[in-house]
């Protein structure tokens, strides 16, 4: 009987795998526990590996339906834009309850609290049509909470470094659908050698569409000393609401000369 179970790919096909698995199940009582177990191990492999297939091949379908249009205004010269992932792919797990802190998501953004006693939930949805360029949104809900912020922290890709330097401005722009008008501050940190410049911004709401910038110029970055640089968006005391983040665009462009 063992010999009549291989490992998920070894040995005989898919298809083949799944038929042995079927006629075994017949007569389960039938099976070794061990052989169950195994089984149920391959099985529970399986249908990890497919769900992370099935959402990448769903996010490609997506990104193939939209136009040239990315929903992104540029300023002159801009030479950097990103979108993280929770906003162009879709994440497995797509929600949970509970958050834990540190909380990783796909696309090198990690959730932040400092919550002892607190009820959230945070799932990724799909944009709504009168968002232009984000395929999904992440949708934050609050009953309770003892903490004093929920942040969202992106580490800024290798390209965001390449050529920059302190004649350079980094925004970044949101869309939001805000139940109570909580406050949402932006800080950049930019490591260069030992140090860490850290740069904090409100982000500045008209309705939806909010934005901040971290001008450079008024920073002490060693430009050849550039290793790495992550954002923090901070929600101020959240309590008893729902925030949903439709967009996220980070850009770079250099400062105008006077």
């Amino acid at each position: 009987m063992g010999q009549e179970f291989p490992g998920i790919f070894g040995g005989f096909g898919l298809g083949q795998t799944l038929k042995r698995w079927q006629r075994a199940l017949r007569m389960p009582k039938d099976l070794p526990t061990a052989e169950l177990s195994r089984m149920a191990g391959d099985i529970r492999g399986l249908r990890d590996r497919l769900d992370v297939m099935s959402a990448q091949t769903r996010t490609e379908l997506l990104a193939r339906k939209v136009t040239d249009q990315d929903g992104i205004e540029r300023p002159d010269q801009c030479d950097w834009t990103d979108r993280p992932a929770p906003w162009t792919s879709e994440m497995r797990p797509r929600g949970f309850v509970g958050l834990t802190s540190p909380q990783p998501l796909p696309g090198g953004v990690t959730v932040f609290h400092d919550a002892t006693n607190a009820e959230f939930s945070l799932r990724q949805e799909r944009a709504p049509e009168w968002v232009t360029g984000p395929q999904f949104g992440l949708v934050l809900e609050v009953y309770r909470s003892d903490g004093s912020f929920i942040s969202f922290v992106q580490d800024l890709a290798g390209a965001a470094l390449v050529g920059l330097t302190r004649n350079h401005y980094i925004s970044i722009k949101l869309t939001a659908d805000r139940e109570q008008p909580v406050e949402i501050y932006a800080r950049l940190n930019v490591q260069h050698g030992p140090n860490v410049e850290q740069i904090v911004r409100q982000v500045e709401f008209d309705g939806m569409n909010g934005a901040a910038e971290f001008d450079l110029a008024y920073s002490k970055i060693n430009e050849k000393r550039l290793e790495k640089a992550w954002l923090d968006l901070i929600i101020e005391g959240p309590k008893m609401t729902r925030i949903a983040l439709w967009d996220m665009v980070l850009l770079r462009a250099p400062r105008a000369d006077f």
